[in-house]
């Protein structure tokens, strides 16, 4: 019934609870799972993993906080991407804040090397037709302007994908959708201090919505603080149903058909 959209199973602190996790996830009607990349060197577990089980998929890309890895050219994402039950690009995208806090006195304009790892997603993207899951923080103005000059609008012959875990502005939002892309909300729509991010979720479309835990990240109420995992993504679907006085299965269902769609139409 329910789809994590995003999760990290390979991060130490869930990979070795994999029987455990897989079958919590079975008792909370969780049927299926996007496992995400965050660096070339760990891509191959991450898609054997997908590969092992037939309700889970994996991404190929390189996080932009991620320095002192290897940097992804195109053919590096092209060739991965074509593994079996590779399903999308990413995560990918900008983060200002993160590069800021760790080395103090770095600017924005000293991060062109963030912004051309963007590019070079984009562009794989583009020629695999696989959907972009992006990653920003401290940096919308540039995300959004970026795809706009990659030529990411809408169109036919646009990517498209997911901004996930969605933390920034309604205007934001509002400005992801018309370039075509969904947004995905975490257990960070449960926490008591995010009423302005629920009234972002309140007004995004139910059909360019996805649900998430970012596993092990996260945790929703009444988790908090604990290590996440997918069996915990029914709570943020029941905070959109509380935000949208409707059944949590309408939500669920939507959310998941959701997924179905933008991910090349996968299936359980």
């Amino acid at each position: 019934m329910f789809t994590d959209s995003h999760c990290h199973l390979t991060f130490p602190e869930l990979i070795s609870e994999m029987p455990q996790i897989r079958a919590a996830m079975a008792a909370a009607q969780v049927d299926r799972a996007l496992c995400i990349c965050t660096k070339l060197e760990e891509f191959d577990a991450v898609q054997s993993l997908a590969a092992q089980y037939d309700n889970f998929w994996a991404s190929v890309g390189v996080h932009p906080d991620e320095e002192d890895i290897a940097e992804p050219s195109l053919d590096d994402l092209l060739t991965r991407a074509a593994r079996p039950k590779v399903v999308a690009i990413g995560e990918t995208g900008l983060d200002y804040y993160q590069m800021a806090e760790r080395k103090g006195g770095r600017t924005i304009a000293d991060m062109e090397w963030q912004r051309e790892r963007f590019r070079v997603h984009i562009r794989a993207a583009q020629q695999t037709r696989k959907p972009l899951v992006i990653h920003t923080r401290e940096a919308s103005a540039d995300t959004l302007a970026i795809l706009k000059e990659q030529g990411e609008d809408a169109s036919a012959g646009s990517a498209g994908g997911v901004f996930h875990c969605f933390t920034e502005t309604a205007e934001v939002a509002r400005a992801a959708l018309d370039l075509g892309f969904y947004i995905s909300f975490s257990g960070i729509l449960t926490f008591k201090k995010a009423q302005d991010l629920r009234d972002v979720a309140a007004f995004v479309p139910l059909d360019r919505m996805l649900i998430e835990t970012d596993s092990p990240y996260l945790a929703p109420v009444p988790y908090r603080g604990k290590t996440n995992n997918p069996s915990y993504v029914p709570l943020v679907a029941q905070q959109i149903a509380q935000l949208r006085q409707m059944p949590v299965e309408a939500v669920a269902e939507a959310t998941s058909r959701n997924f179905e769609t933008l991910f090349n139409g996968v299936t359980t």
